[in-house]
């Protein structure tokens, strides 16, 4: 089978290597795999700032976001041939620690954890993979072309039941959200937004193309010019944070109405520094109550979720995230950022 893999700490390493088909065990689902997508944390693999082989290897195949369709189910299986799957990146430490004993692995406390094409397993992009059945997620028939979406999704299901369980503290009813960063995580936490009936409101920097347009189509309101503008019209008694820039991580916190929520999504590049009031911030978030909290990976009610938001979104709309298709061979095209890039997809049936 043909797979996308890196020697982890080797910038430019990556390749197309021709390895044997996995052998399916017991508990397994054999996959046709049918595309990956790359994001940020593939491109930093590749480039040797992240990523570990499994043990006793020497290189990782690569691909977290996968999809795939079921070759071959165990006898008894929930699965059948033909199914559309995702499989879950994350698995749980091995000792456990409390968090992962109860499968809330997205929360490991000793970091332990493991994660397919990331963290000492190998990932999704091979033409055939294999994936335990409780770490499979089926997804509805009419997701073919999108259904890769599926592990972005689930970040974002994650970040908004953490938001709705932190507002469950106390009375909560939230009007207004802002997303700030209209990539992938962005736009889907936006389309999350949208249907839980908020009034949502979208804040980037480029002023046309995909992603204005896309948020418009969503009936949320677009944004460009600067956070101040974007929460002019009233503070947002939530604000997901999208894109790890420091300046807009604090504006995030500083800027929600009484008893907001800041959840933040990016992750952000160590040793950049700017200017802040901490007392004033300080301040302001003790005498409104507010809350931030750092939300990251997902587990499998997330990915359930995650289905069911994809499921009641409109393919059309969905299917325009994707904003290149590319076959496996034009790899090296996938990992090179485009300036109107939203979500690039390799496909592995081409």
């Amino acid at each position: 089978m043909r797979a996308l893999t890196v020697r982890p700490g080797t910038a430019a390493s990556a390749s197309i290597d021709d390895l044997p088909d996995p052998g399916r065990g017991d508990d397994e689902l054999l996959v046709d795999g049918l595309a990956i997508g790359i994001c940020g944390t593939d491109r930093e693999i590749v480039a040797g700032g992240y990523g570990w082989a499994p043990a006793g290897a020497q290189r990782l195949v690569l691909g977290h976001e996968s999809l795939g369709r079921v070759r071959e189910a165990p006898p008894g299986s929930p699965f059948t041939t033909g199914d559309l799957v995702v499989g879950v990146v994350r698995r749980p430490d091995p000792v456990p620690c409390g968090a992962c004993a109860h499968g809330q692995f997205d929360m490991c406390r000793n970091g332990r954890y493991t994660e397919r094409g990331i963290k000492s397993l190998d990932g999704y992009g091979s033409d055939v993979w294999t994936v335990e059945q409780d770490y499979a997620v089926r997804l509805d028939p009419s997701l073919h072309e999108v259904g890769v979406l599926l592990e972005p999704a689930s970040v974002v299901a994650k970040a908004w039941d953490q938001i709705e369980r932190v507002g469950a503290r106390s009375w909560f009813s939230p009007e207004r959200v802002l997303v700030t960063g209209a990539g992938p995580i962005g736009l889907l936490a936006a389309l999350l937004g949208v249907q839980r009936g908020l009034d949502v409101h979208v804040l980037d920097r480029v002023r046309s193309g995909p992603k204005p347009e896309l948020v418009e189509d969503l009936g949320a309101t677009y944004h460009c010019d600067g956070f101040a503008s974007a929460v002019a019209g009233a503070l947002p008694d939530i604000v997901v944070e999208a894109t790890g820039a420091a300046p807009l991580v604090i504006d995030a916190m500083a800027s929600t109405g009484g008893y907001g929520i800041t959840c933040l999504t990016g992750v952000s590049a160590a040793g950049r520094r700017t200017e802040l009031d901490a007392g004033r911030l300080n301040r302001d978030m003790v005498l409104q109550n507010d809350v931030v909290l750092g939300s990251v990976n997902a587990n499998l009610d997330h990915y359930r979720l995650a289905a069911d938001a994809l499921g009641a979104a409109d393919a059309e709309w969905l299917g325009r995230l994707i904003t290149r298709r590319l076959p496996l061979e034009d790899f090296a095209s996938a990992l090179e950022p485009h300036d109107d890039d939203i979500k690039v997809v390799l496909r592995l049936d081409a």
